[in-house]
C-alpha cells in the first residue's frame, strides 16, 4: 500500500480509501444493494491487510446501519490510532425539526450520534455532505470549529458543491480564526471532469486535498458499454448523473477497454490509475461489493498510465452538466 498527505494537511492517509456506502443493511435507509453485517465484514479484512487505513462512509448511509458496521469491523480487525475514519452530517435520519442541514444544532447532535455508532471517540475527518443554503455559513463553520476544539474530530472536508461555495467556508473560517477544511469530496471520474474547471485549480492552490467519489462513474468504467447490473438498474442517481453524453461516454468506456487488454489489467485498474494521476487528487474513494473489485483498487497502485495512454483516455470527453451537489 501507499500513502500521502491529505493535501497539505498533516493527515496520513491510505492512496486508496474504502467507501462504505456499500456496507449497510439492505432493508435500512435508500440502498437496497448494500451489504448486511456479516457479508461485509470480509471487505474490511481485506482492505486492513491490503494497508488500507482510511475509510469513508456518512451517518445517513443505510440510515446509520453503515457507520455501525463499520465502527464494529473497525474495531474489532484495527487498532484505532493507525486507521483514519472519515463521516458526514447533512441528510436527515429522521423526521422533525433540525433533523437535516448543517444548523449548529444538527451538527452538534449528529457527531455524538456518528461516534455512538462507530464506536469511537472522534473521527479523524469530519465532513459536510453537502452545502445548506438555509443556514448562515458562518454558523456551519463555527460549530464545525467546536467540533475539533473539543476533540470529536481531528480535521474537517467539504463535499459536492460549487466552487464559489467552498472559498467563501474557507474565506469564512480564516476571517473568524476557525478551522478550514482540508478536504473536497467531490465526484471526479473519466465520464464526469466538470470538477477540473474551478475546484480542482481552487483545491491546488489552498493546499485542499481531494478525495473523488464515484472514481469508476457507478461502475460504467468498469465494464463493456450497455453491459447492466443489478444495481444500475435499480439505483436512480446513476441513471440520472450518466445519461448526459452517450455517445462520448461510450467512446472513453470503449478507450478504457482497448487499454485495458493491451496492459493485460481489468479496465477498473486503468480507470483508478487516471484519476490517481491526476493533480489534485489525493485519493480516489472505492467502494466494493465483490471482492475482486477490491482487489482491482488495491492492483491499480501499481499501474501508471504514460502521456499517450492519458491523452486517449481524455480525448473523448464533452462538456456536460455538473452532477452529484
Amino acid at each position: 500500500m501507499q500513502y500521502t498527505r491529505l493535501g497539505r494537511s498533516g493527515l496520513e492517509i491510505s492512496a486508496i480509501v474504502l467507501g462504505c456506502m456499500s456496507y449497510g443493511e439492505p432493508g435500512r435507509g435508500t440502498h437496497p444493494w448494500s451489504l448486511p453485517k456479516e457479508e461485509s465484514r470480509p471487505f474490511y479484512r481485506r482492505a486492513l491487510e491490503a494497508g488500507i487505513t482510511t475509510f469513508d462512509t456518512a451517518d445517513s448511509y443505510s440510515a446509520g446501519s453503515s457507520e455501525e458496521i463499520a465502527g464494529r469491523a473497525l474495531g474489532e480487525f484495527a487498532r484505532r490510532d493507525e486507521i483514519q475514519i472519515a463521516t458526514k452530517v447533512y441528510f436527515p435520519l429522521h423526521d422533525g425539526p433540525n433533523s437535516r442541514g448543517l444548523s449548529r444544532a444538527h451538527i452538534l447532535s449528529s457527531i455524538d450520534g456518528s461516534l455512538r455508532r462507530l464506536g469511537t471517540d472522534y473521527v479523524d475527518l469530519y465532513q459536510i455532505h453537502r452545502w445548506d443554503d438555509t443556514t448562515p455559513i458562518e454558523e456551519t463553520m463555527e460549530a464545525l470549529h467546536d467540533v475539533v476544539r473539543s476533540g470529536k474530530a481531528r480535521y474537517i472536508g467539504a463535499s459536492s458543491m460549487w466552487a464559489w461555495q467552498f472559498a467563501k467556508a474557507q474565506h469564512t473560517a480564516e476571517r473568524n480564526g476557525w478551522t478550514r477544511f482540508v478536504s473536497m469530496q467531490d465526484q471526479y471520474n473519466l465520464l464526469q471532469r466538470e470538477e477540473e474547471r474551478e475546484m480542482h485549480p481552487l483545491a491546488l492552490d489552498q493546499g485542499v486535498g481531494v478525495l473523488p467519489w464515484s472514481p469508476l462513474a457507478r461502475g460504467r468504467l468498469t465494464r463493456p458499454w450497455g453491459v447492466e447490473t443489478a444495481r444500475t438498474q435499480t439505483d436512480e442517481v446513476t441513471k440520472r448523473m450518466y445519461g448526459q453524453a452517450e455517445e462520448a461516454d461510450r467512446a472513453i468506456v470503449d478507450a478504457v477497454g482497448r487499454i485495458a487488454d493491451a496492459r493485460g489489467v481489468s479496465r477498473a485498474q486503468v480507470a483508478l490509475a487516471w484519476v490517481r494521476q491526476q493533480e489534485a487528487v489525493s485519493a480516489p474513494i472505492v467502494g466494493a461489493t465483490k471482492v475482486q473489485q477490491l482487489d482491482d483498487a488495491i492492483a491499480s497502485l501499481d499501474l501508471t498510465l504514460d502521456a499517450e495512454e492519458l491523452a486517449a483516455l481524455a480525448a473523448p470527453y464533452t462538456p456536460r452538466r455538473p452532477e452529484g451537489f
